[in-house]
């Protein structure tokens, strides 16, 4: 393999500590560690691409719907100067973000303050703050009409939004995508679209550059996650899941093995789905079966059948896995014994991430 160029300097140019995380992923190759590197930053930049529809298709679904909600086509005012009729410290914040992009525009150009520029300059963060629990009568006075194929809950949508901006966040600060499940938030990105509207989600679906991006990697990572499982094995047996709380992070893998009873258990299931905060009630079982979708009647049979088995109301983490003989699933010759002893020593009391290949010529966990 040619050595990369820029091999030996290019820790001068980004830190040590950066790059460190880097040779890590690259098992102290110094060359593939800047493959590794410049695979991240054309990764955040694929994603910061499809970040722009999402963005933008939110922002001029909630536009359009104030717009109406506020009376601004009769009023003449655009509505972001109007109240909305909330209590005051919240009311002062809107027209203090307002306020300041008025400023900058202003700043900028005399004539660039215009009411589209005022709405096309306001931060997602402004947006999703919309929908915070604050703001529960406006969603169902009029933004719940923003977003007419979601869930039509308020949380669902908020949850998912927010989520979505701490990505930015992340790829805004150049942080490193490494261990970040970004095919998991471009789903999160072309559902959130497919609620406002399909049409925006299959137009994001055709053009994200994202997967082939993704694909690209220039090192093997871990591709499956090996989960404690004292409660969860239980429920994978007979629901063919795995359910943690909401908004709990995992790097991006294909597979899920469980650990139990000092074992990692022979079924490496292939994971078929994930779906974040999720709402766990008998009206959400309900809903979820009247859709007509194959997804929602499965999520609908694994929210069941995991309260028989103690799952209690709220909001959770799911994982849809296949059975055994199912097209992708491993069934290992064994189970995988962990031999270490005392406190503390246990191969995971939480997630830890292996090669899937490994599993396969494992005789102990020492061998992983």
């Amino acid at each position: 393999m040619t050595p990369h160029p820029h091999a030996r300097t290019v820790k001068r140019w980004i830190s040590s500590g950066r790059f460190q995380s880097y040779l890590a992923a690259a098992g102290g190759d110094e060359s593939k560690a800047c493959e590794l590197y410049e695979w991240s930053v054309a990764l955040t930049g694929a994603s910061f691409e499809a970040f722009h529809y999402v963005e933008v298709v939110t922002r001029n679904a909630i536009d359009r719907v104030m717009r109406e909600h506020l009376g601004e086509p009769e009023k003449g005012i655009p509505w972001v100067l109007l109240p909305i009729g909330i209590r005051r410290p919240v009311q002062d914040r809107i027209d203090r973000n307002v306020a300041e992009v008025r400023d900058r525009l202003r700043r900028e150009h005399p004539r660039k303050e215009t009411r589209d520029q005022i709405i096309a300059s306001l931060s997602f963060g402004f947006w999703v703050a919309l929908l915070g629990s604050e703001h529960e009568q406006l969603w169902r006075d009029a933004l719940h009409r923003s977003f007419p194929y979601s869930s039509g809950k308020r949380h669902d949508v908020a949850s998912a939004l927010n989520a979505l901006r701490m990505f930015r966040n992340r790829l805004a600060h150049h942080d490193s995508l490494l261990t970040t499940d970004v095919p998991f938030r471009l789903s999160q990105m072309i559902e959130v679209a497919r609620w406002a509207d399909p049409q925006a989600a299959h137009w994001l679906a055709r053009t994200e550059r994202v997967t082939e991006v993704h694909r690209q990697r220039p090192a093997p990572r871990n591709d499956t996650v090996v989960v404690s499982a004292r409660n969860a094995w239980g429920l994978y047996q007979a629901a063919r899941a795995y359910v943690c709380q909401p908004g709990r992070s995992f790097q991006p893998v294909e597979h899920l093995a469980f650990y139990s009873q000092r074992q990692i258990n022979q079924e490496v299931a292939k994971i078929l789905f994930r779906l974040d905060n999720v709402d766990w009630t008998v009206g959400e079982i309900n809903r979820l079966r009247t859709t007509g979708e194959t997804l929602d009647a499965t999520l609908a049979e694994i929210i069941e059948v995991s309260r028989k088995h103690g799952w209690t109301e709220g909001r959770y983490q799911v994982f849809g896995l296949t059975a055994p003989g199912s097209a992708g699933h491993l069934t290992l010759p064994a189970a995988i014994p962990h031999h270490e002893r005392g406190r503390g020593s246990a191969f995971t009391q939480g997630q830890r991430y292996v090669v899937r290949d490994r599993l396969r010529r494992a005789r102990s966990t020492a061998d992983l």
